[in-house]
């Protein structure tokens, strides 16, 4: 059985398409299975935004297949760790968490690389191009570690 990660962030189109887009470039998929939420319905169903995509395929990822959706109450069932990009989104998923172990699988992503502090992986929707790349390095940073992380276990 597969090891399964589920990235959240707001709205599932900018920063959680990347993170899955790039652990799942790090990890084998028969191994593990990488998917991607937001905590918002804004897009359910929608591609990743345009800018994500670009972003992710400059550095040789392909995300434009994802579809963005909404966490559920079972997601917490289904899988091993779920990484959030920012204290916000951490706070509604611990609200939608059943139970104490399902609140256990929750952490912010950044924690990772920081482990004494909390920061957020900024969300470069508002932003340029420059603010999906940043947030790509970031995220490709904290997957390198995530990814050795769960393979150790």
């Amino acid at each position: 059985m597969p090891t399964k990660v589920l990235m959240v962030c707001l709205g599932n189109i900018c920063r959680s398409p990347l993170a899955e887009g790039i652990l799942q470039a790090k990890l084998p998929k028969q191994d593990y299975f990488i998917d991607s939420a937001g905590t918002a319905n804004y897009h359910i169903g929608a591609a990743p935004d345009k800018r994500s995509i670009l972003t992710a395929k400059k550095f040789g990822i392909d995300i434009s297949q994802q579809k963005c959706r909404q966490i559920t109450k079972s997601d917490f069932e289904t899988f091993d760790y779920i990484y959030v990009m920012d204290t916000t989104n951490y706070r509604n998923v611990i609200a939608l968490a059943p139970d104490e172990k399902s609140k256990q699988k929750v952490k912010v992503i950044l924690r990772e690389l920081h482990t004494n502090e909390c920061f957020d992986v900024p969300d470069p929707y508002y932003g340029e191009m420059e603010d999906f790349e940043h947030v790509f390095q970031l995220l490709d940073e904290v997957c390198t570690i995530i990814a050795s992380k769960i393979k150790s276990n």
